[in-house]
């Protein structure tokens, strides 16, 4: 793979990138326009495939929060066609890395030193490069140490990258209203938190000690005197990529002991600590040989304040839902129906969220869940195809919800996925033994 000797960091630059990828787009519409009018049967397939690939590389040259969208889009496996959620994922853990001469250059600005200096050892190519930064294995006193560094112009990039995503956003989720501000506000708040090496630092620390009982989970040890704001340096763990794991041969035992732990360290973050790593990707997930599972970044951290924490896990039982009082009364709590709504769409927002909520909160209501069975998986796909082919959504205001919705349906959908693909069976109340 080709690496980057610079990276777009101005307004006009990154912008006119996006405005290339634009051109491209439009392009790709005109070539499948053309073709339909010979063939009318012709399908969107070929259309999403090359519109996915012609967003992808224009965003992997520019980095950052544009590349930590279409991260995030990734995980939506049920919203996106297929063609997207494929090369979407790439982000995760592969995209263009930085040259050796600008890794040189950053560690100088962020570290005072230079690489060698630092270190014992230390591999001028990187081992993984995501969307915010790159991991190179380097040694120091006979240990083996991971070392992120953060890509430049990163955190100065956030906001202006954000303001060109925004319409193509609004589009994307029907979103309209001058509300929809606080969404895109909560999505800047957490990526320039993301940049933030000591924040992560801390927050990795926090965790790691709190879910230290937790069975077959393991973490790094992260090194204060060898970061900085844009550089963390941790042990290195051994272990295969969730996600490359997932394509291997395992037993039914093995993915449900690592389901448990999986499942167990969410559910003690988020019901205890009321905190939670809300980047549940298959890229921030090793398995060890022994089979426990590596947890090895914290960038994402999304505290859940008790005025949302409280009613979104009321209206996930099932006596909630099933009563037409407490249900109405949790979905204005939660923002979802609001007092302007016109009555005909609090009819059809509460008829909509009721079988969706019905559907999604099954696993919380279940004494054991099985994550690979393909029946859940289906009935959610057949949802989301069928509100993806409703025309009244179209016309209906989709900001619907608080903005702490966000990064928890993030934090549930990227772990259940993650589940599926381990096919495992999970006892749900399991954490609660950790509490104690």
């Amino acid at each position: 793979m080709k690496t980057l000797d610079k990276i777009p960091t101005g307004k006009i630059e990154r912008a006119s990138q996006l405005v290339k990828t634009g051109v491209k787009i439009g392009g790709n519409y005109v070539k499948y326009y053309g073709k339909k009018l010979v063939n009318s049967e012709l399908t969107k397939d070929q259309l999403n495939e090359d519109n996915a690939e012609d967003i992808y590389d224009g965003l992997k040259e520019l980095k950052g929060s544009a590349l930590k969208v279409a991260q995030m889009l990734s995980m939506e496996k049920n919203m996106l066609p297929k063609a997207y959620v494929d090369k979407f994922s790439l982000s995760q853990f592969s995209v263009p890395p930085l040259s050796a001469p600008l890794v040189r250059k950053t560690f100088k600005k962020y570290l005072g030193k230079y690489p060698e200096e630092v270190f014992d050892s230390f591999q001028k190519d990187s081992v993984n490069a995501a969307s915010i930064g790159q991991v190179h294995k380097a040694t120091k006193d006979g240990k083996n140490l991971a070392v992120k560094i953060q890509y430049p112009g990163v955190a100065e990039s956030i906001s202006s990258d954000l303001a060109l995503v925004k319409p193509i956003a609004l589009k994307m989720f029907n979103i309209k209203g001058k509300d929809a501000d606080k969404y895109f506000k909560e999505v800047e708040n957490k990526l320039l938190e993301e940049t933030n090496y000591f924040l992560e630092i801390e927050q990795s620390k926090e965790i790691t000690k709190a879910c230290a009982a937790i069975e077959y989970l393991e973490f790094p040890e992260y090194y204060n005197e060898l970061s900085s704001e844009r550089i963390i340096t941790m042990d290195w763990m051994n272990g295969t990529h969730l996600s490359d794991f997932a394509k291997t041969n395992f037993s039914q035992e093995v993915g449900n002991k690592l389901g448990q732990t999986l499942w167990d360290f969410y559910m003690f973050q988020i019901h205890v600590l009321r905190k939670v790593h809300a980047d549940p990707h298959p890229g921030n997930f090793l398995v060890s040989k022994e089979q426990s599972l590596i947890a090895i970044d914290f960038g994402c951290i999304k505290e859940i304040p008790d005025e949302f924490y409280i009613p979104y896990f009321e209206l996930a039982k099932k006596v909630v839902i099933q009563s037409k009082e407490l249900f109405t009364a949790k979905m204005y709590d939660l923002e979802i129906l609001t007092p302007t709504d016109s009555p005909k769409e609090l009819e059809f927002f509460t008829a909509m969220f009721k079988e969706m909520l019905t559907l999604f909160t099954e696993p919380l209501n279940a004494e054991v869940f099985d994550f690979g069975a393909d029946d859940f998986w289906n009935k959610i796909a057949n949802l989301s195809d069928r509100f993806a082919k409703d025309t009244e959504i179209r016309k209906m205001n989709g900001n619907r919800g608080s903005k702490h919705f966000l990064y928890m349906n993030r934090t549930f959908f990227g772990l259940f996925n993650l589940l599926h693909d381990l096919k495992a069976q999970v006892h749900i109340n399991n954490f609660k033994k950790y509490r104690e």
